[in-house]
């Protein structure tokens, strides 16, 4: 089995490709990524050197590299995007390049190769707020910001694909994640780093935003799934058991590393901010994934191991692209 993961340099795409590594032993592994900002190597240097991992640089807009990746492979899994909701607000052009044009590009070249699946990885932000209840995966999509816009407009486009094609694909849409490698421009990591140097950290508005929160690595456990039971062209909803608000949320990563409500910095809300993320999983619960670590063992790990690798994202803060 040769898989293509698409973005495998970033904070999921790494953790899939080393989950993948541990579980199949006869697994070969093609990492494209571009490298961008987020993309990040250091996240891989555990198999760098293992005989089934190839990496190669590259952007999946460029029709020819990718036809030329594709070869040979059976599957992709497609991580490859533009993710933070800020950089999107302030301009949303790189997001729809990548995560609309760059998803289109690939499914060419899986059509054109006859790839045996598909699985386009996605998020719940695409459904956009909801104020009470559950989204189901055939609700309709009310994007709030141009980045869930994009990733809902490529969730559209790999459908069509097995509409018009017969194409094999799957489409995951994911809470969330949170755990070590993050770039630290998201909330947590960001937060964690922030308390780490002894600054404040910046909470939206009201802190009532509600989300949920999944530990990477059960994430990486429920893609799996989806890539070996999941049904040709259906969306599986993937999420963990803890909502939480922002405010919440922060007040306990504040109280695990010893500090009081003092270092929060309340800042003016951030623009078309949805006020709740929730989403049914029944559908992959009875393919069998519920999520293993609970929020407060993953939050826990995930702050030992920011404080225990400040040069990994010591040297990611310094760099001008990081929003703080």
């Amino acid at each position: 089995m040769r898989i293509l993961v698409t973005g495998g340099a970033g904070f999921i795409g790494s953790h899939f490709i080393k989950y993948l590594l541990k579980t199949y032993k006869k697994c070969q592994v093609i990492n494209l990524d571009k490298l961008t900002y987020s993309g990040n190597l250091d996240n891989l240097k555990e198999v760098v050197n293992h005989s089934q991992y190839r990496f190669v640089k590259g952007d999946i807009c460029d029709g020819r590299l990718v036809e030329r990746v594709i070869k040979n492979c059976s599957i992709i899994v497609h991580f490859a995007a533009e993710t933070h909701v800020d950089r999107s607000i302030q301009d949303g052009s790189n997001f729809v390049r990548t995560n609309v044009i760059g998803t289109h590009t690939l499914l060419q070249a899986a059509h054109k190769a006859n790839i045996k699946r598909f699985v386009h990885v996605s998020t719940d932000e695409v459904y956009g707020s909801c104020k009470s209840g559950y989204f189901k995966e055939t609700d309709a999509l009310i994007p709030s910001s141009p980045y869930s816009a994009s990733k809902a407009s490529s969730d559209l486009l790999v459908h069509s694909y097995f509409a018009t094609y017969g194409m094999d694909v799957v489409i995951t849409r994911c809470s969330n994640n949170f755990g070590p490698n993050q770039y630290p421009e998201k909330v947590i990591p960001l937060f964690i780093t922030n308390l780490i140097d002894g600054k404040k950290v910046p909470l939206y508005g009201s802190g009532k935003n509600v989300r949920n929160w999944l530990y990477v690595q059960d994430h990486c456990r429920a893609i799996d799934l989806a890539l070996n039971k999941g049904k040709a062209g259906e969306v599986y909803n993937i999420a963990g058991e803890d909502y939480l608000d922002n405010l919440r949320l922060t007040k306990n990563i504040l109280k695990i590393m010893g500090h009081t409500s003092y270092m929060i910095q309340y800042v003016p809300d951030r623009l078309g901010h949805d006020f709740r993320y929730a989403i049914d999983c029944s559908k992959i619960r009875k393919l069998g994934f519920y999520p293993q670590i609970t929020f407060e063992e993953g939050i826990q790990r995930t702050i030992q191991w920011y404080k225990n690798n400040g040069l990994w994202w010591k040297k990611l803060k310094l760099k001008r692209g990081v929003l703080a």
